[in-house]
């Protein structure tokens, strides 16, 4: 047995071995920490604030590989974060006459912060693939059924028809939103660079003139926006990661439930393209990639909660509210992108059985449209006379193991009334052809 991995996985399916699971992990987060102590360095450079060959020092140091993350986080423990006992590691492989350029007016906070957002663009943009990637599938759903017709669910019972186009451009919809609120989010995420309490006070003593031109120096040399203030106590970019990835988890949740509701065996209107197995039973094909993507809709509002919680914090560092996001917010990266991945898998295989919709319609005799029979009996009747009319047939219907159009059809306000036309339930999708195409008018 291997020992000393980190981030295998075990008991996360959702995530292990998606892409997300690489930008994530431990050897990426220190990726991006030294990152942004070679960053900074040049940043300085740039300004004239250190030498070029600091510069060039610091960034082939950080570059070497030579950084062991799972000694540096026991060493962490000291600190209480894991940019302390890397600034000495990397220092010491600068060496003595560029070593002193090494982390050189920051905080740990500074590194760590940004560190935090370089991971979240590197993993926002795989997110964003997959979502792209899932939109697509779906929008094909959609538009080939667009006139599949189905039984639409109101409080787990039959209601109206609708058709499979809808429900599949309503997830669409729902994807399309998350693309982009993520998107948005991706495209503003900052540096940090405030120093020792969010001042600037060593720069300035560095020889700095102007703050915001160092921190745009260093937004540049990592591709990250420049905030106009160090924000170690506003918690701003860490709230909306929050929220952008909580969405998505529960848009792409929408689709994982519809998905398990539908493929029920009972049901089985769709399936996934290759379901999982069972230990225990060979027949089975389970939804899993629906499976997974609903267990991760559940978990990610109670992360997405944490990182909300952390938003109160004290003074100009806090004691625990920071560190307090640094695990929810990276499981939150990795459960979302995962879900983004299966997601897209999802789309892309989903089977869509149109018999089993169209067989699902004649259930209750006609009954999933007495909503349109009281439309079309109420100027005869009144309104009042032609729901009760309704209500009374509806209860007797399944009962007497008859049609409503058949109990209806014995009443004498309805001798003129079409009422074979008027209870298929396929000639009462009211817009949801036009809805559909509406919906796939979006980009």
């Amino acid at each position: 047995m291997t020992s000393g991995a980190y981030d295998a996985g075990l008991l996360a399916p959702g995530w292990a071995a998606s892409p997300t699971a690489s930008a994530t992990s431990d050897t990426a987060y220190l990726r991006a920490l030294l990152d942004a102590e070679a960053a900074l360095t040049r940043a300085q450079s740039s300004l004239g604030l250190a030498p070029q060959e600091a510069a060039t020092a610091v960034t082939s140091a950080a570059a070497s590989g030579t950084f062991d993350p799972g000694d540096i986080a026991v060493r962490a423990r000291a600190g209480g974060n894991p940019v302390i006992p890397l600034v000495a590691d990397l220092t010491r492989a600068v060496g003595d006459a560029y070593g002193p350029y090494v982390h050189r007016g920051a905080t740990s906070q500074d590194i760590l912060d940004t560190a935090s957002m370089l991971v979240a663009a590197r993993t926002l943009d795989l997110l964003l693939a997959d979502l792209e990637r899932t939109q697509r599938a779906v929008a094909r759903l959609a538009a080939r059924h667009r006139d599949t017709v189905m039984a639409g669910r109101t409080l787990t019972q039959h209601a109206v028809p609708t058709t499979f186009g809808l429900k599949a451009a309503g997830w669409r919809s729902l994807v399309l939103d998350a693309r982009d609120r993520v998107r948005a989010v991706r495209d503003a995420l900052p540096v940090q660079l405030g120093g020792a309490a969010g001042t600037l006070a060593a720069f300035a003593a560095y020889g700095a003139r102007d703050p915001g031109t160092l921190v745009s120096a260093y937004a540049r040399e990592l591709g990250l926006a420049a905030p106009q203030l160090p924000w170690h106590t506003l918690r701003t970019p860490i709230a909306d990661l929050a929220g952008c990835l909580a969405f998505t988890a529960g848009a792409l949740g929408k689709i994982a439930a519809d998905v398990l509701l539908l493929a029920r065996t009972e049901i089985a209107e769709v399936a996934e393209g290759a379901g999982g197995g069972s230990s225990a039973m060979p027949h089975k094909a389970n939804p899993v990639r629906a499976t997974l993507i609903a267990a991760g809709a559940r978990r990610a509002p109670h992360l997405a909660a944490t990182l909300y919680g952390s938003s109160a914090a004290e003074d100009e560092r806090p004691a625990g509210a920071w560190h307090a996001e640094w695990e929810p917010l990276r499981d939150l990266l990795r459960l979302v992108g995962g879900a983004a991945r299966d997601a897209a898998e999802l789309a892309q295989g989903l089977r869509v059985n149109a018999d089993a919709m169209r067989e699902h319609l004649a259930v209750t005799g006609g009954l999933i449209v007495s909503e349109r029979l009281v439309a079309e009996l109420a100027p005869v009747l009144g309104r009042a006379r032609a729901e009760a009319l309704l209500t009374g047939a509806a209860r007797r219907a399944p009962v007497e193991g008859r049609s409503l159009a058949e109990i209806l059809g014995e009443q004498p306000a309805s001798k003129d009334v079409d009422l074979e036309g008027l209870t298929d339930p396929a000639r009462y999708t009211g817009f949801a052809g036009t809805l559909t195409d509406r919906a796939l008018e979006r980009s």
